[in-house]
């Protein structure tokens, strides 16, 4: 795919005023690119951060993308489609699997904590007022 790119706002501002002249979808590692021709000029839809490429892994997805701007009719190009590629690149995010293990641990233990602080609470323990607690103090200590 090319270098030169284009953004988001600018693709729906340009479906919006019906100057893009055709839309080609290209298979490339790890899912489907998208290009857009307008005017004599063709470029690839860039990733939010940054000028890279934007890569769909689901090919539902993209569609539902270009659906949403507006852009219903686009062409497939599959000459460099690989299903195995393409499957084991969406399945791998290891990232996200530390990433969830660290939420539920973060979870459990607020859990255990807030039923530790609930238990204090709720303690029928005899209350010492505390005049009587320094009383006991001073005397345990021998203070005036």
């Amino acid at each position: 795919m090319t270098a030169d790119t284009i953004d988001h706002a600018t693709l729906t501002k340009l479906a919006e005023a019906g100057v893009v002249h055709s839309t080609h979808v290209v298979s490339q590692d790890g899912g489907w690119g998208i290009l857009v021709k307008y005017g004599v000029t063709e470029r690839a839809l860039a990733a939010q951060r940054g000028k890279q490429v934007r890569v769909f892994r689901k090919l539902e997805t993209l569609v539902e993308y270009l659906m949403g701007i507006g852009i219903a009719r686009f062409e497939v190009d599959t000459a460099n489609y690989d299903r195995r590629i393409v499957t084991t690149t969406a399945t791998r995010r290891p990232d996200r699997a530390t990433a969830m293990k660290d939420a539920h641990a973060a979870a459990a233990y607020a859990e255990w904590l807030d039923a530790e602080v609930q238990e204090a609470i709720d303690a029928t323990r005899p209350a010492v007022p505390h005049d009587e607690a320094m009383r006991r103090v001073r005397d345990a200590i021998k203070l005036p």
